[in-house]
């Protein structure tokens, strides 16, 4: 399909989109807050909270290696599993404020640990990290101290915020947690290090958010290096490393054979998704609107950061665009590795002011995941775009026709673009390459 016919095909009712826009916002944190206290303080029996757990826990990173570590509890009727933080998510179209119920509907019961945990499975580390490797909602039951704190604390990068939370006394397991066969076999192999293990469980299907939850726990690695990891690090580190063995798996594949191009657009957050001809190379650009939630200033100018590596990957860490860009890098390397072939890739992620709550990056994992072989503006605006285009993309003559194509919907000048990315620069001197 040719490239501009893909994007006309891709233009939404624009009024349909600002009334669902206008509906959504209409949800307001404080009400969700003073719903939850109405019902935690009907669940909870005394000084104690009983019931089923989704398989959830939190670990924050403030004061090192003496964290806070807690249990995440649904204080609401309904399936325990709604709350956990998955690819279901986006399939369920949830949207922002959707989000903002899930998250201030769990109660984080919270105490101080050490994150040194090699032998530790009793008391409440103990229970959090059996909840933490089971398969399935664990029953539970929580002694609090009664005191109630309402912060809502959300960031990026954090798939499982603090929320609502109290001191917990006491847990107890009320039932035997069932555990998968991946999971346990490398719990119990404790001379394997944690890279390996984390390859083997996504070998065996388990997901990066399962992945995760069990790396948080100190699960993985060699035993005397397991340790509670915050749940910050914890989701970087497992896709960075998914995303890793996923390189190596198409490093000798041929390449794509044209320059294609996918968009995908999820609460107020637009991913263009360029793939073309030559080796691995990735970079993702982000352009945050005055007035989003990374870019407060309604006033200010659009705030662009960026990210890339080359054929050998990356030896630091990213700093401006964090955790979104090891999300859309995995999100980009599956589609590759499923298709046995490898590209140089642009990912540009366009944040609005309608993104108007941060609620982490697996909506930027899972917006890319879909622009190859979801439904794009699946659920957001599903009635105002050909439904034909699902799974479809563009295409292309060159690397640098595309880009000059999307720049010209782009909240940013070309030129400006250019100046940020590598690969946008570099096409002005290797055009041979595309």
């Amino acid at each position: 399909m040719r490239l501009d016919d893909y994007i006309e095909g891709l233009e939404p009712d624009e009024s349909q989109r600002r009334r669902r826009l206008a509906e959504e916002k209409s949800y307001a944190i404080t009400e969700y807050l003073e719903d939850f206290q109405s019902r935690f303080e009907e669940t909870v029996q005394g000084d104690s909270l009983y019931g089923a757990t989704a398989p959830s826990i939190f670990v924050g990173r403030t004061n090192y290696p003496n964290v806070s570590t807690g249990l995440l509890s649904p204080v609401a009727e309904g399936d325990p599993t709604d709350f956990v933080t998955n690819g279901e998510w986006y399939q369920q179209g949830l949207g922002v404020g959707d989000v903002v119920e899930r998250r201030t509907g769990l109660l984080n019961s919270r105490r101080s640990a050490n994150v040194n945990v090699e032998d530790v499975w009793d008391g409440f580390v103990g229970v959090q990290r059996e909840v933490a490797i089971a398969g399935d909602p664990v029953d539970v039951e929580i002694g609090l101290d009664g005191k109630l704190d309402l912060d809502l604390d959300v960031g990026e990068g954090v798939a499982t915020p603090t929320g609502p939370s109290a001191s917990a006394t006491s847990v107890d397991l009320t039932e035997n947690p069932y555990v998968p066969r991946p999971v346990k076999k490398t719990l119990e192999d404790d001379d394997w290090q944690a890279q390996g293990a984390m390859t083997y469980l996504y070998r065996r299907g388990l997901d990066v958010y399962d992945i995760n939850r069990v790396l948080s726990a100190g699960a993985l690695g060699q035993g005397e290096n397991r340790r509670l990891v915050p749940t910050r690090w914890s989701i970087t580190a497992v896709d960075d490393t998914i995303g890793q063995y996923l390189r190596g798996q198409i490093r000798h594949a041929p390449s794509v054979d044209s320059v294609e191009v996918r968009m995908n657009e999820y609460m107020g957050n637009r991913f263009w998704v360029l793939l073309a001809p030559g080796q691995w190379e990735f970079e993702l650009v982000e352009m945050k609107a005055p007035g989003s939630v990374w870019n407060p200033d309604p006033t200010g100018d659009i705030w662009m950061g960026s990210a890339s590596e080359g054929y050998e990957g990356r030896t630091g860490y990213v700093d401006e665009t964090a955790g979104a860009y090891y999300a859309s890098r995995l999100g980009v390397l599956e589609h590759l590795a499923e298709r046995g072939r490898q590209a140089k890739c642009l990912v540009l992620r366009e944040v609005s002011d309608d993104y108007w709550a941060p609620v982490g990056v697996w909506q930027v994992r899972e917006s890319v995941r879909n622009a190859f072989d979801g439904t794009p503006w699946h659920s957001v605006d599903a009635d105002a775009v050909d439904g034909s285009l699902a799974g479809e993309h563009g295409e292309a003559e060159t690397f640098h026709g595309a880009v000059r194509t999307i720049a010209q919907r782009l909240p940013v000048s070309y030129d400006r673009l250019r100046r940020k990315s590598d690969l946008v620069a570099g096409v002005q001197s290797s055009l041979g390459d595309f």
